[in-house]
């Protein structure tokens, strides 16, 4: 099937279409050999695209799991190069994973341990949850999706659900969802939802590190339970701790247009 050229790059995972289009423009782009203009359809099946002298490949290598991450296992980010450093812009600059880095004096166990052999070393998480943390960690080797979802300017929200040390009250969630100061800026707008006393449910669109403990903490709280339930469009409330399934189609291609890819 024909498409847009600016759409296939964007779904293939090579830049955005407001890049793809600049590309277009620059001349960057062949189809079968030619230089494409802006404006122009292909078929990915059957038409060759080359995108600066390298062809385009289709996104079906590209993995994409979701793990329900137990208490007391750890992420640590790491630097991840994804290759061409002249689409930094489009593609992850740096992939910051949450792979693993545990030393064997800690011997705490690592998301990596929980993954079996033949996916380790090809998915790493997005993003990271604590250690005293539980809850859905995406895994993908899919570097587009990683920075649509990670970067600050994308605003893409993850819900929690937050259990206290005492009851909350309705000011305090209020209090939380306009945001204080934290490492130097402004916390951004959130959402609060008090769902049982000692129970709500918090919705952020930014992930500083350890946010909701530091937020809860800033008014008097301890955080005695927390678990990510949502990364966007997707949640799984019958996935085990531990346990982890590939994204069924249909979940797949939500969370890539959800992305914009």
């Amino acid at each position: 099937m024909q498409e847009r050229l600016q759409k296939i790059l964007s779904a293939r995972g090579i830049c955005s279409r407001r890049k793809a289009e600049e590309y277009l423009l620059q001349g960057l782009v062949k189809v079968n050999g030619r230089v494409a203009t802006l404006g122009q359809k292909a078929d990915p099946a059957t038409d060759q695209i080359e995108v600066d002298g390298k062809v385009v490949q289709d996104r079906r290598e590209m993995l994409y799991y979701v793990m329900n991450k137990p208490v007391g296992v750890e992420t640590t980010n790491v630097t991840r190069d994804q290759g061409d450093r002249r689409n930094r812009g489009d593609r992850s600059k740096a992939f910051k994973t949450s792979v693993t880095s545990v030393t064997s004096a800690t011997s705490v166990p690592s998301v990596r341990d929980l993954l079996p052999p033949q996916l380790k070393g090809r998915i790493f998480p997005i993003g990271r949850l604590d250690k005293d943390s539980s809850g859905l960690l995406l895994f993908t080797n899919d570097g587009v999706l990683a920075y649509r979802l990670t970067h600050p300017k994308f605003d893409h929200d993850k819900e929690y659900d937050v259990i206290l040390d005492r009851p909350v009250s309705p000011m305090v969630c209020r209090n939380i969802e306009e945001g204080f100061e934290m490492d130097g800026s402004r916390t951004k707008p959130l959402k609060v939802k008090k769902i049982a006393p000692t129970r709500v449910r918090i919705v952020l669109t930014e992930g500083k590190n350890r946010q909701i403990r530091r937020m809860c903490q800033h008014f008097g709280y301890t955080v005695k339970s927390l678990k990510r339930i949502r990364i966007l469009t997707l949640n799984d409330e019958r996935l085990k701790p531990g346990a982890l399934r590939a994204l069924l189609e249909a979940e797949k291609v939500a969370l890539l247009h959800a992305v914009g890819l």
